[in-house]
């Protein structure tokens, strides 16, 4: 239940590089009218026209047109306590069918689904662990984990009961969540509900879960991606995030293939802090190297982007890009963000905004 509120140079000889100036926040991202005050944490974007937004006071929001025009979708329970829940997580097929994650103690983490573009919800799982909480929803991007998303293929994951990671998964052909036996947890060990993006899915019950905590920062590689078996232990890789308190850990991870990922993380209470928020794995997150030219604070969130062929990452103090994956950044903007679905970014107090790709710098 790990909540989040919120430089080397380039050198040239052996003399440093003057530093690369920040692009303006307006450039690079263009903010988008979402009405809502609501903290944004969930985005979701199916294919740069339709998305889906969630966060605080109940709040979902979808748009069809590419993010000119956001409606504020019907609260899911809004005749009892709808208003009341926080959704975290987000994610969608088209613009008609879409899950939301509420992120709460107990009865106040519940997973919830609409088939009529959000005119309607149903309610499709209900944490029943009194100590539990929910941190993400994700389902399994394609084949592989990167081209169209399988309806099919998911991951819920919470903070740990009786020693084990909240674990509930969706396998291929079925389409109801069923408890697994999750990651082993060791004291003081979490997940964060930053953005909904703390674990990755590459296929059935195969996925790498970023966390956490006073026992530090580290992954977990469940079995049947580590060993092809089903096996009762999951992995757990140390890795070179900044860690050991509650407010600190592995918050994102992505994989632009099976080899090639990125986690970011930090601590959130310490926005500014640039060393330890970023590590690159080029094995399949069986080893991690920290970046040399780190983001320049706290991240909560990371994104491969196929088409720009670049990363970029974002938290509460601004956003980064990478073009050499993930071994240098580059500052973007100083805005206060919570999560990516590329084209989109989400922050608090209703900040929606879709990215500029004419306003990237070219290189370093």
């Amino acid at each position: 239940m790990l909540l989040t509120a919120p430089v080397f140079a380039a050198s040239q000889s052996l003399a440093p590089a003057p530093a690369q100036p920040q692009q303006k926040a307006q450039q690079v991202w263009r903010m988008q009218d979402a009405a809502p005050t609501a903290s944004l944490r969930g985005i979701d974007s199916v294919d740069g026209t339709v998305a889906w937004a969630s966060g605080s006071g109940g709040s979902v929001l979808r748009t069809v047109d590419g993010g000119a025009h956001w409606q504020k979708c019907a609260v899911p329970d809004a005749a009892t306590d709808g208003a009341t829940l926080d959704f975290r997580g987000v994610q969608a097929w088209d613009a008609t069918t879409a899950f939301v994650m509420a992120s709460g103690p107990g009865d106040k983490s519940r997973l919830y689904k609409t088939t009529d573009g959000c005119r309607t919800w149903t309610v499709d799982a209900r944490n029943l662990e009194k100590d539990g909480f929910w941190d993400a929803v994700v389902f399994q991007h394609g084949e592989y984990g990167f081209a169209s998303r399988d309806a099919h293929t998911g991951v819920l994951v919470g903070d740990p009961v009786e020693g084990h990671f909240d674990t509930k998964v969706m396998n291929s052909g079925d389409d109801r969540l069923i408890a697994d036996a999750g990651c082993g947890a060791e004291e003081g060990q979490a997940a964060f509900a930053a953005s909904n993006s703390s674990v990755f899915v590459f296929g059935s019950r195969r996925y790498i879960l970023g966390v956490g905590g006073k026992a530090g920062a580290s992954v977990m590689i469940s079995p049947l991606l580590l060993t092809g078996v089903a096996t009762s232990s999951c992995r757990r890789v140390p890795v070179p995030i900044a860690g050991g308190n509650e407010s600190s850990g592995v918050f994102s991870v992505w994989f632009k293939d099976r080899r090639a990922g990125m986690i970011v993380g930090g601590d959130y209470t310490k926005p500014n802090e640039s060393a330890g928020t970023a590590a690159w794995s080029a094995d399949g997150g069986a080893h991690w190297t920290a970046s040399a030219t780190p983001p320049h604070g706290f991240r909560s969130s990371v994104q491969w982007s196929e088409s720009l062929q670049l990363w970029i990452t974002a938290g509460t103090n601004g956003s980064d890009i990478s073009r050499d994956d993930g071994k240098t950044w580059l500052p973007l903007d100083n805005g206060n963000w919570n999560a990516l679905s590329l084209p989109f970014i989400v922050g608090p107090n209703g900040r929606i905004a879709r990215l500029n790709p004419a306003a990237l710098p070219l290189s370093r």
